[in-house]
């Protein structure tokens, strides 16, 4: 699969404090109020992002906004990610396929992935009636993703489907992450992440989405830590979407040669390396490997608009 898309993007940020202050949408911390610290151009930032996808377990991913490229991929062996901020290293565990394909771009993988998910009940989400499905990774897995100084403590997704067309049309998905601190103390992030997603229509046959929305709440909480909320919220659209690109070979999926693999690395954040938009250009569909939630690609507190 080949994919190219827009984004919009715009981030705020909330600290507990006293003065003026508002309740941020009802979000409080013990019982307190929060204010807002910053707004990061409220207008948005543009950007836009190149996906090559093999299998679920091999893709790579390209995003800039507002002149900052973010890159991220998976070899079928380990997944990587690089910022301009941080050398390229990998992530622990199995690799994962990407959060951004199954907001309804490989709906064979979404469909595989809750393969051994429960139905939770049904909700309405934006006028659309769906049935609920909840996914919660195992703890061998959380420990297999987790180092000595950081501890993924748990890693829920629910995916809600439209009872009209049985396509996915929310995601949602939350982790809660311990890190330790100098001296005794720990810092957590609870990450949570949703995504409305529309505009399916057809392609080669399948149903793609073209559209929709993605809201990142972080809430930073701990030992010796101001608690803080950030708030993140990206518009995307598909702009050109293809399958069986010609020429994908597995080299287009090779890790960067500065690939750090350490187990205290995740705590700082997850990287990527070299572009290599130059030597992708094809896809042909692959098999598709079981998935489950501990195999979803990691939200990393530091670079949650990269996926």
């Amino acid at each position: 699969m080949f994919a190219v898309g827009k984004v919009k993007m715009v981030a705020s940020e909330f600290i507990a404090g006293d003065g003026i202050s508002m309740n941020c949408n009802g979000l409080s911390v013990g019982g307190g109020v929060m204010k807002i610290k910053s707004v990061r151009n409220s207008g948005g930032e543009m950007g836009g992002f190149v996906l090559w996808q093999k299998r679920p377990d091999l893709w790579s991913l390209e995003l800039v906004v507002s002149g900052c490229k973010i890159s991220a991929g998976s070899d079928g062996k380990v997944a990587w990610r690089q910022t301009p901020w941080h050398q390229s290293h990998a992530s622990r565990g199995p690799p994962r396929p990407l959060r951004r394909s199954l907001q309804g771009l490989d709906p064979k993988a979404t469909a595989i992935l809750f393969a051994n998910s429960i139905c939770t009940g049904e909700k309405t989400i934006n006028g659309e009636d769906c049935f609920v499905l909840k996914l919660e990774a195992e703890p061998s897995s959380l420990k297999q993703r987790s180092s000595n100084n950081v501890e993924i403590i748990k890693h829920t997704i629910w995916g809600h489907f439209s009872q009209r067309t049985g396509l996915l049309h929310h995601l949602k998905d939350s982790n809660l992450i311990r890190i330790k601190a100098h001296g005794n103390g720990n810092v957590f992030w609870e990450t949570t992440m949703e995504t409305l997603i529309q505009d399916y229509r057809t392609v080669d046959g399948i149903n793609i989405a073209h559209s929709g929305a993605t809201t990142v709440l972080l809430f930073r909480f701990g030992d010796h830590e101001n608690h803080s909320r950030t708030k993140m919220e990206e518009v995307w659209t598909i702009e050109e979407l293809d399958f069986n690109i010609k020429g994908l070979s597995m080299d287009c999926f090779l890790p960067p040669s500065d690939l750090i693999k350490g187990a205290d690395h995740e705590a700082s954040d997850v990287a990527i390396g070299d572009s290599r938009s130059d030597q992708l250009a094809t896809k042909s569909r692959g098999i598709y490997p079981k998935i489950g939630v501990s195999k979803v690609v990691d939200f990393n507190p530091q670079t949650f608009g990269e996926h």
